[in-house]
């Protein structure tokens, strides 16, 4: 039965329009701040996202243990903790120092069935098989009206006071904002399957290739391996039909055995694009994840680039509608000031992985060879590449004579009272001060922490992990101004 959008709609604080990890996690968040959240989307329930993300880094691990998530993730996958790329190139991911000094290869389906059951349990009211169809932004009103569209064809309204798109490359929150995603296609007819092989690769995760024809291959550890090629002189559209003798020939003529590659449970064809939207923002719609940004899936950081925007921003939104900020405005943008920078990064450090390995003129051999070279030679060239494709270097730009820690990420500290991410579990900020510092007042929640030992360095840390504040001779009116600010 067909129905007109209602008069007056139904209103909620933030509508999310996707159901992937990112929007998973920050309605998730949003919910368990005791704000009303509905999330949409296309897909029917319990149809598995059998995409192509698979890695799961350091950095995303550490977040998700702030959600009390983590431990159980990394059951379901293998802890890698090296990886072997083109060249005998290995990087040895063990000396990171985190709890999680590896990547964790595991399906993405679940990273979405933990969030899922974390975002149903706070109270996230989920519609699927339902589209966005139009967003309509109300000044008047500091609200947006969005259009929905259900699987039986039948419409109704929806009034948010924020809206956010984590609806992927395809985004209909992007096109109902009129926004450009400029970029272009980096590597066309990718093919990408999860199989079983008879024989076991060398090398814990591989990456590999001669110029014309590149591979990757991962374990998930349960027999599975998920294995990407792409072949320089077959580039079929997206659409043409691929079989698992396509992607064995591909894998043969780069490494130059398949390990016995058989029954596929998935297989697919993907063109990969190197675009970012110019704004994360436009007045109250936000965009995070490949609504935002998309790039080349070398070094697997679109869906870990995608949960670090959803942490950046929830706390953002769940501070500016409890009314717990002087500075709404600014806090809001400060979203895109972080996020946009990161996503930019993002983008050229996994286009230059996939070029590499796509290397095929003298010079381009030569390039690789080079930085090869340099990342197997220079520890500090390789501890920027691991810190970087980690998520363990990321941190923001530090207002002018903050504290050198300001911006950047808090690790899991010892602390009088347990390790720090659990502190962070609640949505609140973390104060980390010497033992016996009067706990201050604070205009949003607060958890106040001690050093174990005698450090007198006091630290802010925002629910997200990354440092607000810093001080090595705090003193009371700082630490009322860092608080308010």
């Amino acid at each position: 039965m067909t129905t007109t959008p209602s008069t007056a709609p139904d209103t909620v604080d933030v509508l999310v329009v996707g159901a992937g990890p990112t929007g998973l996690l920050l309605a998730g968040d949003l919910a368990a701040q005791g704000l009303s959240v509905t999330l949409v989307e296309r897909r029917p329930h319990g149809i598995s996202n059998m995409t192509r993300a698979f890695a799961v880094h350091a950095r995303t691990l550490e977040m998700l243990d702030s959600r009390g998530l983590a431990d159980e993730l990394v059951e379901s996958g293998t802890s890698l903790s090296a990886i072997r790329f083109f060249g005998g190139l290995s990087l040895d991911l063990s000396g990171m120092r985190t709890r999680f000094p590896f990547v964790l290869i595991t399906p993405q389906y679940e990273v979405e069935r933990l969030l899922e059951r974390r975002a149903g349990a706070a109270g996230v009211h989920f519609r699927h098989e339902t589209r966005l169809t139009s967003l309509h932004q109300n000044p008047e009103s500091d609200t947006v009206t969005a259009e929905l569209r259900e699987a039986d064809g039948g419409t109704s309204a929806l009034e948010a006071r924020y809206v956010v798109g984590a609806d992927g490359v395809r985004s209909q929150v992007r096109e109902a904002l009129g926004l450009p995603f400029p970029g272009t296609s980096v590597i066309r007819s990718l093919v990408l399957a999860d199989v079983r092989l008879t024989e076991e690769p060398p090398g814990v995760l591989t990456v590999d290739g001669d110029g014309d024809a590149f591979v990757f291959i991962a374990p998930f550890g349960d027999g599975w391996y998920r294995v990407m090629g792409w072949d320089r002189m077959h580039q079929p559209a997206d659409n043409a039909p691929v079989e698992l003798d396509e992607l064995r020939l591909v894998v043969r003529r780069a490494l130059g055995t398949d390990y016995g590659m058989h029954d596929a449970r998935w297989i697919s064809r993907f063109h990969s694009d190197e675009r970012q939207v110019p704004s994360y923002r436009t007045g109250r719609v936000f965009l995070a994840g490949d609504a935002a940004h998309v790039h080349s899936p070398a070094g697997g950081q679109g869906m870990n680039t995608g949960l670090q925007d959803a942490a950046n921003l929830s706390w953002k939104l769940a501070a500016v509608l409890h009314g717990h900020t002087a500075f709404p405005e600014a806090l809001l943008d400060s979203y895109h000031r972080e996020r946009h920078p990161v996503g930019a990064q993002v983008l050229r450090s996994s286009g230059a992985l996939i070029r590499l390995a796509m290397a095929r003129t003298p010079l381009q051999r030569t390039a690789r060879a080079v930085a090869t070279t340099v990342l197997s030679t220079f520890r500090a060239a390789s501890d920027k590449a691991i810190g970087m494709v980690s998520g363990l270097s990321i941190s923001y730009a530090a207002p002018r004579g903050a504290h050198p820690l300001t911006s950047r990420r808090a690790p899991d500290l010892s602390l009088r009272e347990g390790r720090l991410h659990p502190l962070l579990r609640d949505g609140a900020f973390v104060l980390v001060t010497p033992v016996g510092t009067p706990t201050p007042a604070a205009p949003a929640p607060l958890v106040h922490a001690y050093w174990k030992d005698n450090r007198t360095t006091a630290l802010l840390v925002r629910p997200d992990g990354y440092i607000a504040w810093a001080s090595d001779h705090p003193d009371p009116a700082a630490l009322r101004a860092a608080l308010t600010r």
